[in-house]
């Protein structure tokens, strides 16, 4: 068994859930401000307000799983991020501290609102500008980061910023959508088309650039056998798209468009993974060579064979348990 190659796929799989769970909550805080009523905002919030904390434990899962099994990663890839970083995890916490307040207060509850949406944008354009920095490369010598502060900031890690703020969006307006009934409901479903096409035309630039980043990347995309294996990838991407548009369009079902839009991270994701393969630091570090000991790898093997499950269970318990509808009256906040 290639141990680290297994890691990989774990620490992937958890980066990927959190970009899905954490992406629809911090969507719905970037569009707070569009619901101008208080009894919205309520409604907003409790919608989220069961799951959004534990959306997070995938972070931790991904940041601590990297620490532990990629520490060679970790340690070059950190420095080069230190200000993106810790951007989001102040943005997170502020965020999270905004959603608190504004329950318990009426004076300061404008505040509080701005704080939410603030925190939510932040740490979604934060999390764009660490994945482009980290698809244009880090400057990496004899496995020691000696680049400058602001090498995480180009034009291309600012499009990837708004790129996943536009994403986030979609998946907070299709959550919403989903989950609410009434003015919520109407105003979300009339975001939707617009916040796509502004989504679907950012992949579209981005993926478009990428390839004129580094030769590396160009040849990967472009030189065999790598090709045959992205070269489903955007017509997926056009399809799903069209599906989604379409599901919107006839607003038939509210689940389908949050379907769709998950679909289309997935999809996307793979290409990401596709595109950076064997590396774990592109074009400077392999997945194996960033690897801890095998025989450290197998040990956090056990834990986690069991940890993942656990999460997994109380997760899917804890949408099937609030599932449905939130209804405007509903006290769902504590």
């Amino acid at each position: 068994m290639d141990i680290a190659l297994l890691w990989a796929g774990i620490l992937a799989f958890a980066i990927l859930v959190y970009a899905l769970l954490d992406g629809f909550d911090l969507g719905v805080g970037i569009l707070f401000p569009f619901y101008r009523d208080d009894d919205q905002k309520k409604l907003v919030i409790h919608t989220i307000a069961p799951v959004w904390d534990g959306n997070e434990t995938w972070l931790v899962l991904g940041g601590g799983g990297l620490f532990a099994v990629f520490p060679l990663a970790y340690a070059t890839v950190l420095p080069a991020l230190y200000a993106p970083v810790i951007a989001m995890l102040l943005a997170l916490v502020f965020r999270g501290v905004s959603m608190e307040f504004r329950e318990k207060t009426l004076r300061g509850r404008t505040f509080w609102n701005w704080g939410f949406w603030l925190g939510s944008l932040t740490a979604a354009f934060s999390q764009g500008l660490m994945l482009g920095a980290f698809i244009q490369g880090i400057d990496i010598v004899n496995r020691t980061y000696v680049g400058g502060w602001f090498d995480w900031l180009t034009p291309f890690s600012i499009l990837c910023g708004f790129a996943v703020v536009a994403g986030y969006s979609v998946l907070g307006a299709g959550w919403l959508l989903m989950k609410t009934e009434g003015p919520v409901r109407t105003l979300s479903h009339r975001l939707l088309i617009p916040l796509s096409l502004v989504m679907l035309a950012l992949i579209a630039i981005v993926s478009i650039w990428i390839p004129f980043l580094d030769v590396r990347l160009s040849e990967r995309w472009f030189s065999w056998p790598s090709l045959l294996y992205l070269m489903p990838i955007p017509f997926l991407v056009a399809l799903i798209a069209f599906k989604l548009l379409a599901a919107i369009r006839s607003g038939d079902n509210d689940t389908k468009p949050f379907a769709y839009t998950i679909a289309l991270f997935i999809v996307t994701y793979v290409g990401f993974g596709i595109t950076t393969y064997p590396y774990i630091v592109p074009h400077k570090i392999t997945i194996w060579e960033a690897a801890a000991p095998d025989n450290s790898l197998s040990f956090l093997l056990f834990g986690t064979v069991v940890l993942i499950p656990i999460i997994l269970i109380y997760t899917a318990h804890t949408y099937w348990v609030f599932r449905g509808k939130v209804s405007a009256d509903s006290d769902g906040y504590h």
